[in-house]
């Protein structure tokens, strides 16, 4: 059973991915061009065989927090709107680049919360995603931080970005939606308290899973494994698979949509 559901993930056609400001970023919060790379490359290639991509990015801040040497996240919402506005710029900037070297283009789509609760918005912005994506673009989604006070302040509550990435894929009717982290998927216990710990391979019922999110993110991040649980929520009722994956190498991408058994895979409802 495990193996026929991974490897109906071979037929996913429109696929959202989404990486966390741990993976872009070094400790130091500088930029890991390396790894951007390797992201731009597995994006690219998936888009070479005709598949939709969304890449939802986190980063804006904790990048804007690398080009002053910021080592903790400010508290004050000035600043952090201020780095966010630095950091988009940056962060897109560097993705442009890398995937022109591979042919393809990007856009930048900033969302806010009221962008995909008010219907005309909504509607607005899925006929956006549409026509990119008709013409081969690489649409690059983040939340829009310079502005959505409500957003930045609500980050450690509704998940920065796993929680975007979900709607998102909900919003377009993906077949897939892949979270990037630093940690190999959902384990039974925590992995840093419990060396015996074990990987889910697959979860089709949340209910039985949700005592084993526990942990918070990183100090350039906000995201931790409930974020994603209830990311899977959100992307699993839309009827959208869900796979959360180690991204320390990129990648992995084409090997989860080759069916091999890499990660937490949330099967849709």
């Amino acid at each position: 059973m495990k193996e026929q559901l991974r490897a109906g993930l071979k037929d996913a056609q429109r696929i959202v991915v989404k990486v966390g400001t741990s993976l872009l970023t070094h400790e130091n919060g500088k930029m890991n061009l390396i790894r951007m790379d390797r992201l731009a490359l597995a994006i690219s290639e998936l888009m070479n065989e005709n598949r939709e991509v969304i890449l939802v990015s986190s980063g804006s801040i904790g990048v804007g927090m690398g080009k002053f040497n910021f080592h903790r996240r400010p508290r004050a919402m000035g600043m952090k709107q201020a780095l966010a506005a630095v950091g988009q710029c940056e962060l897109m900037n560097i993705y442009s680049r890398l995937f022109g070297a591979y042919n393809h283009m990007v856009a930048q789509i900033l969302l806010t919360k009221t962008d995909v609760d008010d219907d005309v918005k909504r509607r607005n912005v899925m006929n956006t995603f549409q026509s990119l994506m008709d013409i081969g673009v690489l649409p690059i989604v983040n939340e829009n931080d310079t502005v959505s006070v409500d957003e930045i302040k609500s980050l450690t509550m509704f998940g920065d970005n796993d929680t975007l990435s979900a709607v998102v894929a909900k919003l377009v009717s993906a077949d897939l939606l892949i979270i990037l982290s630093d940690i190999d998927g959902l384990f039974d216990v925590n992995p840093k308290e419990n060396s015996e710990c074990h990987l889910i391979s697959v979860v089709e019922n949340l209910d039985e899973v949700r005592h084993c999110a526990g942990g918070s993110g990183t100090n350039r991040g906000t995201g931790g494994m409930i974020t994603k649980i209830n990311a899977a929520e959100i992307a699993t009722e839309a009827g959208v698979n869900m796979i959360i994956a180690n991204g320390k190498d990129p990648l992995i991408l084409l090997d989860i949509l080759e069916g091999k058994e890499i990660g937490t895979l949330f099967v849709k409802k």
